[in-house]
């Protein structure tokens, strides 16, 4: 038996999308969650429910979450990432992050302040390319979210999904 795998076939993850939603001016929308322990700065989405797939649950997460209705067909997976803490019944999750371009709108979520703070978002917003550079003090989900979205941009993206990490 490998090392490890034992563990890995116990532990509980959950499947989640999320979308890298950029406007024309390379502006990306995130949501910030806060939880006991930690502030977190992450792409919007979340986990798939039984009976969906990747893009029924980004249209309903785009919506819930930012107030944009997702009304052109998902394209392929560009990131994907597996991170593993405590969520309740889940011991983490997988994710597949999907790009969106979409012209600039105003944020207006969906779902009620009191509902989204159920999920742990508190806030959303438009970050610049300057701002993702400029900030230090921030955790973002990948870490390197930054960097990352840079390089997306700039080079488009791979053949096959890139692993972001933690």
């Amino acid at each position: 038996m490998v090392p490890g795998a034992a563990y890995a076939a116990s532990v509980r993850l959950r499947r989640a999308v999320r979308a890298l939603v950029v406007d024309d001016d390379e502006r990306v929308a995130l949501v910030r969650f806060q939880y006991p322990d930690r502030v977190v700065w992450a792409a919007p989405g979340g986990g798939v429910e039984e009976g969906e797939d990747d893009a029924a649950t980004l249209a309903r997460e785009l919506s819930e979450e930012l107030g944009l209705a997702l009304d052109q067909p998902l394209g392929s997976c560009v990131w994907v990432r597996t991170h593993v803490i405590p969520m309740g019944r889940w011991d983490g999750q997988t994710e597949r992050y999907y790009l969106v371009r979409t012209p600039a709108f105003e944020i207006a979520p969906e779902l009620s302040p009191e509902a989204l703070r159920a999920e742990g978002v508190v806030d959303a917003c438009w970050w610049s390319p300057a701002e993702l550079d400029a900030t230090h003090d921030v955790v973002f989900a990948p870490r390197r979210l930054p960097t990352l979205l840079r390089e997306l941009l700039r080079y488009g993206p791979s053949a096959t999904p890139l692993d972001v990490g933690v």
